[in-house]
């Protein structure tokens, strides 16, 4: 699943350039998301119920504004993603937490931001929150406040008819394309040691900040095929017939809205929120329209992963 902790990232990072024997598909990794934007999120429901309760454990600053000022790498559709403006963001996290948002008196801002910000931002106050398909592990709830609202796996894509005929369980010797700071780098690494312990060549992780570069590569055939969530991957092979799905989803785990540290009581008002979202159906209409129903979960909860 997409999103490697920052305290991981730097020594996963070198580890796969040596290991894999990485490159990039852009020189330097900079991220097309990097220019701020103040656009208001889409808007999933008109009729929301502010929860009293729920809206006085807001921090007060957050409260006294009115306004959510998000984090989000707009670069990962289905769930967030620029409009067609190029300034507005969209996607079904952006209409999650903008749903929660409402049911909390607030309305949201989000600034596209490069991944590797996100928690950053949200932990100095350039953020209040930041929602970006972050996988929930107890490293990344050592540094900040997580959120459950969602279930994502990982998924590999080819062209199709898989020209380069592409295994997933014996990818040695291929190229394959990956969003930079994803899980899927450590997992390209450990299938790219399995590789070289035999005596085989490594596979070649191809990294790129941006995964709309990474699926065009997939589909020019610069890389043999790309790993990604079971959203994104899945969402593309249906935008693009030029691509299909390759083997089965697996290692699926829960996504987290990110909160500074201290803000659990934040992260209990989002839940209450959440929880008032599946009861009257909008939780489920939204993963709906993005194609994502599978990926509903039960139970929200605060830092599930500890």
């Amino acid at each position: 699943m997409k999103k490697l902790s920052l305290l991981a990232l730097a020594g996963l990072t070198t580890v796969s350039l040596a290991a894999c024997g990485s490159d990039t598909l852009e020189p330097g990794g900079a991220s097309s998301s990097g220019a701020t934007s103040g656009s208001a999120a889409a808007s999933a429901s008109t009729s929301a119920t502010v929860d009293p309760a729920a809206a006085a454990k807001v921090p007060a600053a957050i409260r006294e504004a009115g306004v959510l000022k998000v984090g989000s790498d707009t670069t990962y559709a289905p769930n967030e993603f620029l409009d067609t403006d190029g300034k507005t963001a969209k996607g079904m996290d952006i209409e999650i937490l903008t749903e929660v948002a409402k049911r909390l008196g607030l309305r949201t801002e989000v600034t596209p931001a490069g991944f590797d910000s996100i928690i950053l931002g949200v932990n100095s106050g350039k953020f209040d929150a930041g929602i970006s398909s972050f996988t929930i592990n107890p490293e990344r709830e050592k540094q900040a406040t997580m959120v459950s609202y969602f279930n994502a796996g990982t998924q590999w894509v080819t062209r199709t008819g898989n020209p380069a005929k592409v295994d997933p369980d014996a990818a040695c010797g291929k190229r394959i394309g990956v969003m930079k700071g994803s899980y899927q780098i450590d997992d390209l690494v450990a299938r790219s040691a399995k590789c070289t312990d035999a005596g085989k060549p490594a596979i070649t992780s191809v990294i790129d900040a941006d995964q709309g570069k990474v699926t065009a590569s997939t589909m020019s055939g610069k890389v043999d095929a790309m790993v990604a969530d079971s959203p994104v991957a899945l969402y593309a092979v249906q935008q693009h017939p030029q691509l299909e799905a390759l083997g089965d989803i697996y290692d699926a785990a829960p996504y987290g809205i990110v909160l500074p540290a201290k803000d659990k009581d934040f992260g209990a008002a989002m839940v209450t929120a959440l929880d008032a979202m599946r009861a009257d159906g909008t939780y489920a209409r939204i993963l709906t329209t993005w194609g994502n129903a599978s990926g509903a979960i039960d139970a929200f909860a605060v830092n599930p992963a500890t």
